[in-house]
């Protein structure tokens, strides 16, 4: 605590009639400043006046954040309540065109359209085709790795397990039929002579794989699918792996 002192000036009493004299009095009071008090006044003082900074700073952080949520939002919602995704490309599968024959390299293209009940599940339907040479090796007819060919036509449930603004995934189950063109390069021989299978027009197959999705804009995206493919050509059954590859566009938006 710290004193300071005060005086009061002099005053002087009314004279009478026949003499007057003047009383001087001084007054002496003392001013008591409490330290304590006025250091926790500022203590105070400097607390409250960042606190109130950063109440304003983490108010605009909470509105720049969800300012950032919404437009998020917006963004995937534009991008993935879209009705229909139609695509098609190119692709690769290895095939084995007979019982004892090495699996051949393929080229391949595909063609799909999806109809999505919500953002993530939606039923596809898919056709397929495959091309390449069939490794017969030396045969007794002089002919030497013959063109052979395979269409699937495929459909089943498509489910997105994954979304985000550049890129998704899925994954599918197709299930149907394909036709097999296998003695087109057989030069008048038959498919069987050459070891191949047999020329067929619907036989049982199925596909497992998944899609991922770069999206270059909200309605359309590049695809790469990787896949496995389950053939029945000649009564018995080809496992086949390979992956497709192209472009999805979207349009058509879902009733919320």
């Amino acid at each position: 605590m710290f004193e300071l002192p005060f005086e009061l000036p002099p005053t002087a009493t009314p004279s009478s009639s026949k003499k007057s004299f003047a009383v001087s009095s001084t007054f002496r009071f003392t001013l008591r400043v409490h330290w304590p008090a006025i250091l926790l006044i500022a203590a105070l003082a400097a607390v409250a006046l960042p606190a109130g900074a950063q109440t304003q700073t983490s108010r605009r952080d909470r509105e720049t954040s969800a300012v950032r949520k919404a437009r998020i939002q917006k963004a995937l919602e534009e991008t993935y309540t879209h009705r229909w995704e139609v695509g098609g490309g190119g692709g690769y599968i290895r095939f084995r065109s007979g019982e004892y024959l090495q699996k051949n390299s393929e080229i391949a293209f595909w063609s799909s359209a999806t109809y999505f009940f919500n953002p993530k599940l939606g039923v596809t339907g898919e056709v397929r085709g495959g091309y390449g040479n069939a490794k017969v090796g030396n045969t007794v007819y002089n002919i030497k790795n013959p063109q052979i060919s395979e269409y699937p036509f495929l459909a089943g449930p498509t489910y997105r397990v994954y979304s985000k603004i550049k890129l998704s995934a899925s994954v599918f189950a197709l299930g149907g039929t394909a036709i097999g063109k296998f003695d087109g390069g057989a030069k008048g021989y038959t498919a069987a002579e050459l070891g191949l299978w047999p020329d067929t027009l619907a036989r049982p197959a199925f596909s497992l794989g998944g899609n991922l999705d770069y999206n270059l804009y909200p309605n359309f995206a590049f695809r790469i699918a990787p896949s496995y493919l389950g053939t029945t050509f000649g009564g018995s059954y080809q496992s086949n792996v390979g992956f497709e590859a192209g472009l999805i566009y979207r349009f058509g938006h879902q009733k919320k």
